[in-house]
């Protein structure tokens, strides 16, 4: 099956020799967004603040793809401190409505940057 890489001017470019995200057939795997403003390259600050532009990266790469958060079925959230969690949780639910795609959750050593937070996910586009 070909790939095909999706690129996205309203989310940050890669920090490596990575994809925004990969389509195959109707899937879409988005690379782990990080709370950076597209804009600027730099990342917002604090939590709350991360985890909205988290989001809306992870939308635009969505969008590009022709998908839209709702067609997100998979979530991996990485963490640097599980503390946030339950604000990470109040912030997705703005984002998403039920179903909820299914998810999980780490807390990590480190992440790029310094972010507080990291999320990837796989899209399934509609027919």
């Amino acid at each position: 099956m070909p790939k095909e890489a999706i690129h996205s001017k309203h989310a940050p470019a890669a920090l490596g020799p990575y994809s925004q995200g990969i389509r195959a057939g109707s899937t879409v795997y988005l690379s782990g967004q990080l709370g950076l403003d597209p804009a600027t390259g730099n990342l917002v600050d604090g939590i709350d603040a991360q985890a909205h532009q988290v989001f809306r990266n992870l939308r635009a790469v969505a969008q590009a793809a022709g998908g839209e958060l709702d067609d997100v079925v998979k979530l991996t959230i990485l963490m640097a401190n599980l503390a946030d969690f339950g604000k990470v949780n109040e912030i997705m639910a703005t984002y998403f409505k039920a179903p909820y795609p299914a998810r999980a959750t780490y807390q990590v050593a480190a992440l790029p940057k310094a972010a507080k937070l990291e999320i990837e996910g796989i899209v399934v586009l509609p027919s």
